[in-house]
């Protein structure tokens, strides 16, 4: 692998691009704590998303790690392509959109290690999910708000759909706070990076999880609203609501923020045992 001055000149001359919520990383001493944090071995599948100039890249391969990383600026993939040389078996650059991206191409069981552009954080964690069974662990760089999200309590601002739903299928932890100072350029908002750790099953047995995920979302669509208006609003049957709140003798103008996981869940089975 490549790692001079000429290529660290040629990197200078890479400008981020905000379409794209580019800041690279630039503090080494992130980095190993960021790999110290994901247990890498020699020899294990990774998947890296957003590698920019390749700063963690190098270190994940110095590692051992077999590495596959996606990338969707295409002068970053031609800068990667010149400045990182490795065997095909342990490197492979992937030119997509992460969004779109078919991971079904990764060999199983895989770990994601990666500084998440800050601007589809929110829904490629949600496709990420969709990995659940195959992945071990993530290791992720977010801003802090999302951090925040993912791991806040029921009662608090930030709880919410993506608190709900990373909770019911997996533990979730935040692991230290990164100051803008370690990026160039630096964002205008404060990072943190997050373990994700995917459950073998959900935390709570639910009849159906497609239906839980859409009572969750639904109930959160309008915040401000009580839970059985947003549900209504979200589509749901008034009726078979009210029937579900009576049952479960819960009070339908709390709102979606005071709910804990298990309460979203006797709700998501109570409708829809009168809807099928």
């Amino acid at each position: 692998m490549k790692d001079n001055t000429k290529s660290l000149n040629q990197a200078h001359k890479i400008r981020a691009k905000k379409k794209w919520g580019q800041n690279f990383l630039t503090d080494p001493n992130i980095v190993n704590k960021i790999l110290d944090a994901a247990l890498l071995q020699s020899g294990e599948s990774v998947l890296e998303i957003g590698p920019g100039k390749g700063f963690m890249t190098r270190r994940i391969l110095a590692r051992g790690a077999r590495l596959k990383a996606i990338e969707i600026d295409p002068d970053l993939v031609a800068f990667i392509q010149s400045e990182i040389m490795a065997p095909d078996e342990t490197f492979t650059l992937i030119h997509q959109d992460a969004l779109r991206y078919d991971y079904q191409n990764m060999s199983a069981p895989y770990k994601v290690v990666a500084n998440l552009p800050y601007n589809i954080s929110t829904p490629l964690l949600f496709r990420l999910l969709e990995e659940k069974t195959r992945i071990t662990q993530m290791v992720l760089m977010l801003q802090k708000e999302v951090a925040e999200r993912i791991t806040a309590s029921p009662g608090t601002k930030s709880y919410g759909a993506l608190s709900v739903i990373l909770q019911f299928f997996a533990d979730v932890k935040i692991l230290f706070n990164v100051s803008p100072h370690c990026f160039y350029p630096k964002p205008k908002v404060s990072s943190a990076v997050i373990s994700i750790i995917p459950l073998q099953k959900p935390r709570i047995v639910v009849q159906d999880e497609g239906f839980f995920l859409k009572i969750v979302k639904g109930a959160f669509l309008y915040r401000r609203k009580q839970v059985l208006n947003a549900l209504v609003c979200a589509g749901f049957s008034e009726e078979h609501l009210k029937i579900a709140f009576e049952n479960m003798k819960c009070d339908p103008k709390r709102r979606g923020e005071t709910f804990t996981l298990a309460e979203f869940a006797c709700l998501s089975d109570t409708v829809y045992k009168y809807l099928y």
